[in-house]
């Protein structure tokens, strides 16, 4: 008998724990209009360079970048800033390089080839930083994550304060889109927190789809020339299946006369 109840327990516990976290899998994202989405998909440019600046002022300070060097921002089908223009921002970072011909290391001005300075020495250094809490890489951070860019997008506006009954630890924070709702990551945005240079109003929801169209980028560089060649061959395929059908049609009417 003992037996048995300690199973069925285990059953009960087991139920109730992968419904809970079915139940949230299926908290519904907020939706926008993603201009990347779709066979004939293409980057906003200037989301890109928004979100680049978003990143920049707000994301950078605890979240790499370590996949992305400043030559990026220039190439095409990204941000697409100028050359002056990266170069500009690559060397407003300073760069640790060496060692020199004394065997020290030494900083200096960013190059187009250097990647993204990281906010941190180590990973040890970072979670002393964060209350022992690791602040993930973002360069593919939207395909890390179940829901993709509408989760991110989520959860940039999820901060609310807990429901009656829910107590947080200390440093902790109520998101209604993180997975288990507990999130140590402060709410980064606010009405106002930057002002955009292109005169665009920074409202949190224009940061949260800027800075996530960004991240979309990072994760996927390539996806306008996918969207392209995948287009070429869906009209490729369409012409080659007409040829194959006429053809077919024409040997198979020489059958037909012969018999």
């Amino acid at each position: 008998m003992k037996n048995f109840l300690r199973i069925l327990s285990l059953i009960i516990v087991f139920l109730a724990t992968t419904l809970s976290s079915h139940a949230a899998e299926k908290v519904e994202y907020l939706k926008t209009d993603w201009s990347f989405k779709g066979l004939f998909g293409k980057f906003d440019r200037g989301a890109l360079q928004r979100g680049y600046q978003v990143y920049t002022e707000v994301c950078a300070s605890c979240h790499s970048m370590k996949y992305l060097s400043y030559r990026n921002l220039a190439e095409k089908g990204g941000p697409e800033f100028t050359e002056q223009q990266a170069k500009a921002i690559a060397s407003s970072f300073d760069v640790t390089d060496g060692p020199n011909s004394d065997g020290e290391m030494f900083t200096r001005p960013g190059k187009l080839s250097d990647k993204f300075v990281m906010p941190y020495e180590n990973v040890k250094a970072a979670q002393a930083a964060n209350g022992g809490a690791y602040p993930p890489d973002m360069s593919v951070l939207v395909k890390a994550r179940g829901g993709g860019v509408d989760y991110i997008y989520s959860l940039l506006q999820g901060y609310e304060d807990p429901p009656v009954g829910i107590t947080l630890d200390e440093g902790v924070h109520y998101n209604r889109y993180m997975y288990g709702n507990k999130i140590k990551m402060s709410n980064p945005l606010s009405d106002g927190l930057i002002e955009y240079s292109d005169g665009t109003n920074a409202t949190v929801e224009q940061m949260s789809k800027d800075v996530t169209t960004f991240l979309m980028w990072t994760a996927e560089p390539h996806l306008e020339t996918r969207h392209q060649m995948g287009f070429k061959a869906i009209v490729y395929l369409i012409i080659l299946t007409i040829l194959v059908y006429f053809s077919m049609k024409r040997i198979w009417s020489r059958v037909e006369t012969e018999v």
